[in-house]
């Protein structure tokens, strides 16, 4: 594309930003959030489907597992960091004990999957990365785990390790406990 085409069609993009921003904004937020809650649905069936192949118990969406992911998702995002541990280096059992409480039981377990792409993203993708690295796969076949809480987020121009693309970032917390 040349440099006149790409700064004419730059001008375009910028006019109809400043006619109809403000609600096609507010309207491709909301389906990108209604995308985002689609794909956690989806990478949830996609877990449980490899689950049942490999004659595992299926997981219960926890929505206290899922309220952690959510927030270390958009953490991630938000900081530009990518790592199971906080920012401010709180251990990821701990930030989940959070909204997965372990109090009141005598047996309590958690593990997380993360993943992030700058390309458009399936469950089907998420799972086979995931299936790809020992450590992610042994927490995809864990016996132990019996709930679930999945987190998609959209991040535009995402700073840190994610140089300024617009990325997906997935959090998948794996939870346990028993009175």
């Amino acid at each position: 594309m040349t440099r006149s085409r790409t700064l004419r069609l730059a001008a375009l993009l910028l006019a109809v930003v400043a006619v109809g921003g403000t609600a096609s904004a507010a309207h491709s937020a909301a389906q990108r959030e209604t995308q985002l809650r689609s794909l956690n649905r989806q990478v949830a069936a996609a877990i449980n489907a490899f689950r049942r192949t490999h004659n595992l118990a299926p997981l219960h969406v926890s929505v206290g597992l899922k309220a952690a992911a959510r927030q270390h998702s958009l953490e991630m995002g938000s900081d530009g960091y990518f790592d199971h541990p906080s920012a401010d280096g709180t251990p990821f059992w701990k930030r989940i004990q959070h909204h997965y409480p372990s109090t009141n039981y005598h047996y309590w377990t958690v593990g997380e999957n993360l993943l992030w792409s700058s390309d458009s993203l399936s469950a089907t993708d998420a799972l086979a990365m995931w299936i790809a690295s020992p450590e992610h796969l042994a927490n995809l076949k864990s016996k132990n785990w019996r709930k679930l809480g999945v987190s998609a987020v959209l991040v535009p121009d995402a700073g840190g390790v994610y140089g300024g693309s617009t990325v997906t970032i997935i959090t998948t917390d794996f939870g346990a406990r028993r009175r």
